[in-house]
């Protein structure tokens, strides 16, 4: 993990946001979205694991505006390394927010359990972390089996484009209904539907293990990274010209594109050979 005082932050990042009309488009485009989902699986009821942060909350709220509260089930998954303080947010969106059924479900009786099988990984930090985030998954999916539902996921483009989840964890759901927006637009959108500026403004954190933040895990704030991702990876501006426009060194928009080119196998299903006939 990256210091906390080397964490790169773009002196002009770019302005992402929407305009009005842009903004009520995406919203009525992503609940639009939704709603097909189920649709077209034949079915009417959604699962989504709530973790505090700002993805879960502004999907969780899009998807019961789509569905209706009584569509939505919500599972609030802590493990001991998560802050008491975002499982009573997760709590808080769900109850108080969106009247949804939820469910608190510990996970470290299960990870512990799979530790117990390979205890040489104990103190693999990063392989722990993932392992935290693949339960949460296993859960949301036997939920979702067994009420015939839908799992929903969180997952935003900076994330997406940077490989910022967890294969088979946090990206093994049936959909990502923000997928389209940088995590800057993400913000936004929750603002704009009504989410509490405590949680619009909440520091980011998967929380893999206690006291990680996704900008000291990243080296650079949203900001810098969305800013990056939408000149220089998907506008196709030069690296010097991008690092010149934003105020970053260079070596920044390149760690971006190793990060983007590195997670490529993250967005594709695995590959096989070439069938020969």
């Amino acid at each position: 993990m990256a210091e906390a005082d080397t964490v790169v932050r773009a002196d002009n990042p770019l302005d992402l946001t929407f305009s009005e009309a842009e903004l009520e488009a995406h919203h009525e485009h992503i609940t639009e979205f939704v709603e097909a989902q189920l649709d077209a699986a034949g079915i009417d009821r959604a699962v989504i694991g709530l973790s505090g942060g700002i993805d879960s909350t502004l999907t969780s709220h899009l998807a019961v505006e789509a569905l209706g509260a009584d569509a939505l089930h919500g599972l609030v998954m802590p493990s001991e390394v998560n802050r008491d303080d975002n499982m009573s947010d997760a709590e808080r969106i769900a109850d108080e927010l969106l009247g949804i059924e939820y469910d608190v479900i510990e996970i470290n009786p299960l990870v512990d359990t799979v530790l117990d099988t390979y205890p040489e990984a104990a103190g693999d930090q990063m392989a722990v972390g993932n392992l935290r985030v693949r339960c949460r998954a296993l859960l949301n999916y036997l939920v979702a089996n067994h009420e015939d539902a839908l799992v929903l996921g969180t997952g935003n483009r900076s994330e997406a484009l940077v490989g910022y989840y967890t294969k088979y964890g946090d990206g093994a759901v049936d959909c990502h209904p923000i997928a389209p927006l940088y995590k800057q637009q993400v913000r936004q959108l929750a603002d704009h539907v009504g989410v509490p500026d405590d949680l619009v403004e909440k520091t980011p954190s998967a929380e893999m293990w206690s006291g990680q933040t996704d900008a000291e895990e990243m080296g650079m704030d949203y900001d810098t990274l969305d800013s990056i991702l939408a000149l220089h990876i998907d506008g196709g501006v030069p690296k010097a010209a991008t690092a010149n426009h934003i105020g970053v060194p260079e070596s920044a928009v390149e760690q971006v594109r190793e990060m983007y080119e590195g997670s490529a196998h993250k967005r594709a299903m695995p590959p096989g050979p070439t069938p020969l006939y």
